[in-house]
């Protein structure tokens, strides 16, 4: 597997939705409620967002033909969403420095992944950059909504989320994304057919 092919993966909705669940279960673990509350409706909300914008293209069409936009990129937003917390919650018992450094850390592993997307013609510019903005969004909403009079987390909240990540990315292997947003454009239209994203 090359380099760009891992740096791809890491975007994978087959990832980044069971590392959602994983670091809200590290959430839920830790106490850290309003976190956990913040993290999962934004979460919810911009995967879901994905999800009807890829719908809503398959089924009518449209888009933004002059900037080449579709639909968001779930693996954009994905990642800008996830790895972004990800640092940031193994950073939060450091000092402030620590934990801004591990969120740009996290905000450029997900920019690189929107870019990479561009390079390798799976996305167009506008569709990357929109999905790393809203990743982006859930993630530092989360925390500005959700981590103040945080209390620190302990790593011990990591059993539960290795837990939850391991059983949610054992289920994904069934949830076929694709097949069931062509099936909701096609309930939705009435069409037999949908536009190519």
């Amino acid at each position: 597997m090359s380099a760009l092919t891992f740096l791809l993966h890491l975007g994978d909705p087959r990832v980044t939705m069971p590392l959602g669940l994983a670091l809200l279960a590290w959430m839920l673990a830790a106490r850290a409620w309003r976190l956990a509350l913040w993290w999962g409706l934004l979460l919810g909300a911009g995967l879901g967002l994905v999800g009807v914008s890829k719908i809503v293209f398959l089924g009518w069409g449209g888009g933004v033909p002059w900037l080449g936009y579709k639909a968001l990129s779930g693996h954009a937003a994905g990642s800008s969403a996830v790895w972004p917390m990800l640092f940031w919650m193994l950073a939060h018992g450091r000092a402030d420095g620590w934990r801004a450094r591990a969120l740009r850390i996290g905000l450029g592993l997900g920019a690189l992944i929107g870019a990479l997307l561009v390079a390798a013609d799976q996305h167009s510019a506008a569709e990357a950059l929109a999905g790393c903005l809203l990743g982006a969004a859930v993630c530092l909403g989360s925390i500005r909504l959700g981590a103040a009079g945080m209390p620190a987390l302990p790593l011990t909240g990591l059993l539960p989320g290795m837990l939850a990540l391991c059983t949610a990315a054992w289920l994904m292997k069934w949830a076929h994304l694709g097949y069931w947003m062509i099936r909701a454009a096609r309930l939705l239209t009435g069409n037999t057919h949908v536009y190519p994203l």
